[in-house]
């Protein structure tokens, strides 16, 4: 683990990932999300007090848990493989053989250097060589790979390396448009831009049908 301070807060600030997978310890699981809310539960009261809150208001007495759980239920629940939404597919009996795109599908994840928000939307399409798979298992599988401290880069290429699994095909694509409060809310503060990712498989290399993608997803950016 490199110790320089510095060097870590370039790599936070300039939103660099140096993991292609979530950097998730072999005992991650090793305790019950129960534990686990008690645990995180604990370290945000020490937070809140550090920071001068009193808990002794209303307002504030459940903040602790409330946080803890939705760390643990939800934002971020995505960290538990047993959270995989199973990727139902099916005979392509009707035999299309065009590109299927599921687009605009919202993503909800969290920036791994800050804890921020990030909020955009998903677009992905793939060309079946003889499976299909369920339109919302495209949608369960952004938010599991989204519901974790990520970075939008590797989140982009998961969604297309699941699919890619899930349908025995390399023929598949992602783009995903999104904002990161750690950018739109602190540091430079710009609450216009919006970063935009992507992930080319198999057809989607070639410029034609590359194209015919980011047409049917109304994205301008050129890649």
């Amino acid at each position: 683990m490199i110790k320089n301070e510095e060097f870590q807060d370039e790599i936070g600030d300039n939103h660099v990932s140096l993991s292609a997978k979530n950097p998730v310890r072999d005992d991650a699981f090793d305790i019950s999300d129960d534990d686990k809310i008690e645990k995180i539960k604990k370290d945000v009261e020490s937070i809140l007090i550090t920071l001068g809150m009193d808990l002794t208001d209303d307002s504030l007495k459940g903040t602790p848990n409330r946080v803890a759980k939705m760390f643990v239920k939800e934002i971020f629940g995505g960290l538990n493989p047993a959270k995989k939404p199973k990727a139902s597919t099916f005979d392509n009996n009707y035999k299309y053989g065009e590109m299927l795109v599921e687009k605009n599908i919202i993503v909800y994840s969290t920036c791994e250097h800050h804890l921020l928000p990030i909020i955009g939307r998903a677009h992905v399409a793939y060309i079946s060589n003889g499976t299909v798979i369920g339109l919302s298992k495209m949608n369960r599988i952004v938010e599991y790979y989204a519901k974790r401290p990520q970075v939008q880069e590797r989140l982009t290429m998961q969604i297309v390396q699941e699919l890619q699994i899930a349908l025995g095909t390399e023929d598949v694509a992602c783009v995903i448009d999104a904002k990161h409060l750690c950018v739109n809310s602190r540091g430079i503060s710009d609450i216009e831009s919006s970063t935009v990712t992507s992930e080319f498989g198999g057809k989607f290399k070639d410029a034609v049908t590359r194209r015919e993608f980011l047409d049917y997803i109304k994205l301008e950016t050129k890649f």
